[in-house]
C-alpha cells in the first residue's frame, strides 16, 4: 500500500505539503497540488478510515513525552525537544511537553481527554514502561529512540551501532591497537537507557572483531572522577594511544584540562573521537573529531512518521539514521 511519504518523493514535494494539500489547510500553487493529484492517483493512495475521521476533528496538538530522570543531561535533552517542536510547527502542530519521570499516566490522560492528534517518545529505554501502553493506544506513536522489541512500533534514531564500529575503524586504520571508550554515568545504563547500551555494546564487539584491546568506563561528571577514569585506563592499557568519548560535554571538557596539566598533547600523545555528541566540538580545546548526534535530522523524522501516520500509513517501520564522521584534527598515525 502507497504511504504519504510515497507520494510526497513520486511529486517532489514535502510531506507536509501533501498533508496540506490532502487537508485543504493550506493554499497550495495549482502546479504542485497538480503534481501531488498526478501522484496519488498513480500510486493509488487512500488515506484509511481512521485517518479521514481524525482529520475532520484535529486539535494540532502534539504530546511530547520526554520525562525528566535524575541522571538526564538537559542540554542534550532540549536539544531533541525543540527540534521536535520546531518541525512541528511546520505542520501547523504545537507541542505539549510531558516531562514527569512516571509518563505513562500523563500519556493515557491525553489520550483519554482526547487533547492530542498523535505522540512523540523520547528519552526510550530499552524496556520503556511507555512502550506496552502505546501498543493498546489508537493514535499515531513514534519513538525517537529504539526499545528492545520493536514489533507494532515506528521507530527513528542515530544508528549507535554503526557510530560504534566507525569510531573503532577510523583509529584502527591509523594503527591505534590500545583504545578507551569513556562513557556516561553508570545510573544511565542501570536504568537501561537505550543509546549508550547500544553504543558501548556494539564498541565492545568492534574492539574484538579488530583485535584491539579496550577498556570501558563511566566516570561522573565531575574531575576527581574523570580524574580516575583516565588513571584507569592508562594502568589498564599501558600502550594507550586512544579514546572514545561518549559522554557529555563535561566530561569533554575536563578530560582535556587534565590532559593539558599533565603535558599531553591532543593527538601527539593521544588520539581523541568524540562519538554521538549533541554539542559542537570545533569549540573544544583542540577540537575534537565527531560523530555527531543528528537531534535535527532525528527530531524532525520523528514528527515526519507521526504525521505520515495521521495520513494514513499505518505500517510500522524502524529507521536508523547512518553516522557521519567529521574530522577536525584530533586523531593522528600511531608512528
Amino acid at each position: 500500500m502507497a504511504s504519504i511519504q510515497d507520494v510526497a518523493r513520486a511529486a517532489g514535494v514535502s510531506i507536509s505539503t501533501v498533508s496540506y494539500a490532502l487537508s485543504g489547510k493550506r493554499t497550495i500553487a495549482a502546479a504542485t497540488r497538480d503534481r501531488i493529484d498526478a501522484a496519488v492517483a498513480e500510486l493509488g493512495y487512500r488515506p484509511n478510515a481512521g485517518a479521514r475521521m481524525l482529520a475532520g476533528s484535529r486539535t494540532n496538538l502534539l504530546a511530547l513525552s520526554a520525562p525528566l530522570h535524575a541522571d538526564t543531561y538537559a542540554p542534550a535533552h532540549m536539544t531533541f525537544v525543540l527540534a521536535i517542536a520546531e518541525a512541528a510547527r511546520e505542520f501547523d502542530y504545537d507541542t505539549v511537553l510531558l516531562v514527569q519521570d512516571e509518563a505513562v499516566n500523563g500519556l493515557r490522560r491525553m489520550v483519554s481527554s482526547k487533547l492530542v492528534d498523535g505522540i512523540v517518545l523520547l528519552d526510550v529505554d530499552r524496556d520503556d514502561t511507555r512502550v506496552p501502553l502505546v501498543r493498546e493506544l489508537d493514535i499515531p506513536v513514534t519513538l525517537v529512540g529504539i526499545p528492545g522489541d520493536t514489533s507494532g512500533l515506528t521507530c527513528v534514531d542515530l544508528d549507535f551501532e554503526s557510530a560504534a564500529r566507525l569510531s573503532v575503524e577510523r583509529l584502527v586504520s591509523q594503527g591505534h591497537r590500545q583504545i578507551g571508550l569513556i562513557g556516561h554515568p553508570s545510573e544511565l545504563y542501570e536504568r537501561g537507557s537505550n543509546f549508550p547500551i547500544r553504543f558501548r555494546d556494539a564498541f565492545a564487539a568492534a574492539a574484538v572483531e579488530f583485535g584491539v584491546d579496550t577498556l570501558f568506563v563511566m566516570p561522573e561528571q565531575d574531575p576527581a572522577s574523570v580524574r580516575s577514569a583516565l588513571t584507569e585506563l592508562c594502568a589498564s592499557l599501558p600502550d594507550l594511544t586512544a579514546l572514545v568519548l561518549n559522554c557529555n560535554e563535561p566530561v569533554h571538557t575536563m578530560l582535556l584540562e587534565l590532559l593539558r596539566k599533565e603535558g599531553r598533547s591532543v593527538p601527539g600523545d593521544l588520539s581523541i573521537v568524540s562519538a554521538c555528541s549533541s554539542f559542537p566540538t570545533d569549540q573544544l580545546d583542540p577540537p575534537l573529531d565527531v560523530i555527531p548526534l543528528p537531534a535535527l535530522v532525528t527530531g524532525r523524522r520523528g514528527v515526519e512518521l507521526t504525521m505520515s501516520q495521521l495520513s494514513g500509513s499505518t505500517d510500522p517501520v524502524v529507521e536508523l539514521v547512518p553516522p557521519t564522521y567529521i574530522a577536525k584534527g584530533s586523531t593522528a598515525t600511531v608512528t
